[in-house]
């Protein structure tokens, strides 16, 4: 099978569905890694080391809560399919108990929170094309993670559309999801500690 794979997202998310489905994206090799949206096969880029102490910390936080919530936490590399054209890698997938079923081979629908952590390779399809896919799919939160300026913006799904959630005194509450909750000043702190200054 001869396939077109895109290094970069398109400048605008595109109008109708690439020619690709699920069953190609079944029959690639593992490497490199890639992602489905929208009909369209994306190679993921290799993260940096910003991002690869990131995703850890909030992935381990996640399943903290998850342990005492009965939810499920689990980190990329981890399909989520989403439709029969759309199948994502997110760095961090947030189950609660109720939604904890999904889980099966790969998750089979929307997880209740998907966490991004932007890449240079990566920040316009997250901020784009999967912005538009995880609010058209029902995730209920989807947080997107910009490292370098040390920002999070936390996105709640109202009728299909994310509005923006803010923090109060650097800890952000979630409405919808009870049990989440983030100390922001606490985990860049925590990233910090971990990488040297020329890494930051």
């Amino acid at each position: 099978m001869t396939v077109e794979l895109l290094t970069e997202a398109p400048l605008a998310p595109p109008a109708g569905l690439g020619p690709y489905r699920r069953q190609d994206y079944d029959a690639l090799p593992d490497q490199p890694r890639c992602e489905l949206l929208f009909g369209r096969l994306y190679v993921v880029p290799s993260p940096t080391p910003l991002h690869q102490t990131v995703v850890p910390l909030l992935w381990r936080h996640f399943d903290d809560i998850a342990q005492a919530a009965g939810g499920l936490a689990l980190p990329a590399p981890l399909d989520v399919t989403l439709a029969e054209h759309s199948v994502v890698q997110p760095d961090v997938i947030y189950l609660s108990a109720a939604r904890r079923g999904i889980v099966r081979a790969r998750v089979e629908g929307a997880p209740d929170l998907l966490i991004e952590v932007l890449s240079p390779g990566t920040a316009r399809r997250d901020r784009g094309e999967k912005l538009i896919l995880y609010a058209r799919s029902g995730i209920r939160e989807y947080w997107i993670v910009d490292s370098e300026t040390r920002q999070i913006e936390f996105l709640v799904n109202e009728g299909g559309r994310f509005v923006v959630a803010l923090p109060v005194d650097g800890q952000y509450r979630s409405q919808i999801l009870p049990e989440v909750h983030l100390d922001i000043i606490d985990l860049w702190r925590q990233v910090e500690a971990r990488l040297p200054s020329k890494a930051t």
